[in-house]
């Protein structure tokens, strides 16, 4: 019986030598997570979750809102193309200091018809997460480049 389990194991081993040497997951990029981010977001305001949305923001953005009521209603006034986004596509994204910021072009279609550029700011955090702090709006959707 000892026999046949080692038997076992060793054709095992011999048959999957991927169990040896198993890699760790690869991260995705930092443009993948910032959109992640960036989607989320969105996600969450279009469902007035000012709780979730609120998490996506950097704390020098909490610092200058530091209630979730005031950060939604700060969004609902200044950025309304994204608080109610009709549809919205990712563009490009430019990396500074390899990943420590990235900036992500977002086309969005508004529920009036009108088309717009949103530009994020990405910051990457000390427990290397992204977070979203600051978004520029301009008033179309032609990639004007980063």
């Amino acid at each position: 019986m000892v026999a046949r389990l080692a038997f076992l194991l060793v054709s095992l081993l011999v048959a999957c030598p991927a169990l040896l040497h198993a890699e760790d997951p690869v991260a995705e990029s930092p443009e993948a997570e910032a959109q992640a981010v960036i989607a989320g977001q969105i996600k969450a305001l279009m469902a007035d979750d000012a709780d979730k949305a609120y998490s996506y923001a950097s704390p020098d953005i909490r610092s200058l809102y530091p209630d979730k009521q005031a950060f939604l209603a700060m969004v609902q006034r200044s950025y309304r193309p994204v608080y109610r986004a009709g549809a919205y596509a990712f563009g490009r994204s430019k990396l500074i200091g390899g990943g420590e910021m990235v900036f992500q072009e977002v086309m969005i279609s508004g529920r009036g018809g009108k088309d717009w550029t949103a530009i994020y700011e990405m910051r990457l955090m000390d427990d290397g997460s992204y977070k979203i702090n600051g978004v520029r709006m301009m008033p179309n959707t032609t990639s004007v480049g980063l």
